[in-house]
């Protein structure tokens, strides 16, 4: 049956979400109804409602959440009503070219538009790699291409295959994940996107080593993430750089081992953290979606070895002018979607793992607010608290 509940639409750009009343259509085939439990706030989020990462309005945002299977359409067998899930914004069909690579993860079936309006031409790397037009164009709906949610009489589109941001939504089979049913969705949710994305960051896309030193770029939740994967992994020294210092008490609590401001000197910041490192750090990570950044991340990290990882979405408005050079001498630079992590096979570990104390997530929760105060979510999220 359809579902009445709320949900946060955005009809408009650049504008509060409204809090309304919502019909949820029941699951079709392949599809699977959730209650969401828990939704975190994430950047990604606020760069669809200020135009920088496209997607049909109006619509319901939101992509990292966890909940509980409400119902399931005809041929869904990997949950039933009843389990603990968290939504995937990047599937797994485990069918495509990329998922049956072993160090793919951003499968074919993704056609919502996952980030690619941004990534396919921010991250020139990628672009070889995903060259659909419906990657570019996001449709703003399920699988079959029509939505689940109406509201005041219209049709409603979906983010990216996931729409958290209401207290019932639908997804496609391939774009869930079943976890512990002992895991307190509240703190999960949050491997649904920014935890997963820092820390697969450091421990699959840049492999980082026992005893390295690591430089990492923006201490959000994902950057904290990021220092969490790094300490995991072994690291020996790992710099977080950011120019809100409220932030470094945070980071070192995760693990950093210091804390540097870009206003504190005078040399550019890639230059402070060579000197710093004698000559380079092995891993940089940024984490701000900023190209004078990313630039910096890529020249701080030693010329001949040094690996530096792209993890924040820049504008779409532009490209990265770069000298070849640069990486002629041996640095490797590259990036990936929701930390290199194949999402259905991947999401249920680190929930055992959370589960098994290998890592916490509660540094990473500042605020705890009801769904109807999303709003102030969001402009604690703008003033970088």
């Amino acid at each position: 049956q359809v579902i009445k509940c709320k949900a946060a639409v955005l009809w408009e750009l650049k504008k509060p979400f409204s809090i309304e009343e919502v019909e949820v259509a029941p699951p079709k085939a392949y599809e699977v109804r959730i209650k969401v439990v828990a939704t975190g706030v994430c950047r990604s989020d606020d760069h669809a409602i200020n135009g920088s990462l496209v997607t049909p309005l109006p619509a319901i945002i939101g992509h990292e959440a966890a909940g509980i299977v409400e119902s399931i359409g005809e041929g869904v067998t990997t949950v039933k009503p009843g389990d603990k899930v968290i939504p995937l914004f990047v599937p797994q069909c485990g069918k495509c070219s990329v998922c049956k690579h072993p160090e793919g993860n951003f499968c074919l079936k993704n056609s919502q538009g996952i980030c690619t309006s941004v990534i396919l031409l921010s991250h020139t790397l990628m672009c070889l790699c995903v060259a659909l037009t419906s990657m570019t164009k996001p449709q703003g709906t399920l699988m079959d291409g029509t939505s689940r949610f109406t509201c005041r009489g219209k049709p409603i589109y979906h983010f990216i295959g996931t729409s958290t941001f209401t207290q019932y939504t639908v997804v496609d089979e391939m774009s869930v994940a079943k976890i512990d049913a002992d895991s307190p969705l509240e703190k999960v949710c949050l491997i649904g996107c920014g935890f997963s994305t820092g820390y697969g960051s450091a421990v699959k896309v840049a492999k980082v080593t026992q005893g390295s030193t690591c430089a990492v770029f923006g201490l959000g939740g994902v950057g904290l993430s990021v220092i969490i994967g790094c300490k995991a992994a072994g690291a020996a020294r790992i710099i977080a750089v950011d120019i809100n210092k409220d932030k470094f008490v945070k980071a070192k609590e995760v693990g950093a081992t210091e804390c540097i401001n870009p206003r504190d000197y005078e040399k550019p910041i890639q230059e402070v953290l060579k000197e710093m490192s004698g000559g380079g750090v092995d891993f940089s990570f940024e984490v701000i979606g900023r190209f004078d950044t990313m630039m910096a991340a890529l020249l701080c990290c030693h010329e001949a070895y040094g690996v530096s990882v792209i993890v924040g979405i820049a504008s779409s408005a532009e490209n990265l002018p770069m000298n070849p050079m640069l990486l002629l001498t041996g640095r490797t630079w590259k990036g990936a979607v929701f930390g290199g992590f194949k999402s259905k096979d991947s999401v249920p570990k680190l929930v055992a793992d959370f589960m098994a104390k290998k890592f916490p997530l509660d540094p990473l929760i500042t605020h705890v607010l009801p769904f109807e105060k999303i709003n102030e979510g969001f402009d604690l999220l703008r003033s970088g608290k």
